[in-house]
């Protein structure tokens, strides 16, 4: 599966953004969905995922409650909605996808099937 994400930009502290990531193919119910994000000079890190129907969801400590993961497979489409941002959530935001029929589990232990290309958040103070 293909990946494009969008929805990145400049926000400041406490706003709101909602980030998107499309996909090409037929069976995109079939991939567990994530997002990732790194910030400069620091690793990747893992932020969300989501199973093959929405149904579970798994949230990084430090986005808990504050981002939402979903997905519509009408669309395929997965979204993060990030809310109360923060300046330390500044980062490149990438989707991933595990391989076909994978658990979503499978992003946590870093088995990917595709990436998508980045987008870029910056949380000003």
């Amino acid at each position: 599966v293909q990946l494009q994400a969008s929805g990145g930009g400049l926000v400041q502290a406490g706003d709101s953004l909602r980030l998107s990531c499309a996909a090409s193919g037929r069976t995109f119910s079939s991939y567990g969905m994530g997002w990732f994000r790194q910030a400069p000079g620091k690793e990747r890190e893992f932020v969300a995922a989501i199973s093959w129907s929405g149904g579970s969801t798994y949230y990084a400590d430090s986005v808990k409650g504050r981002f939402t993961i979903s997905r519509d497979n009408a669309k395929n489409t997965v979204y993060l909605q990030m809310n109360s941002l923060k300046p330390e959530d500044t980062a490149v935001y990438f989707c991933a996808a595990t391989k076909e029929d994978s658990s979503w589990y499978a992003l946590l232990l870093g088995d990917f099937g595709s990436w998508g290309q980045g987008t870029l958040v910056t949380v000003s103070s």
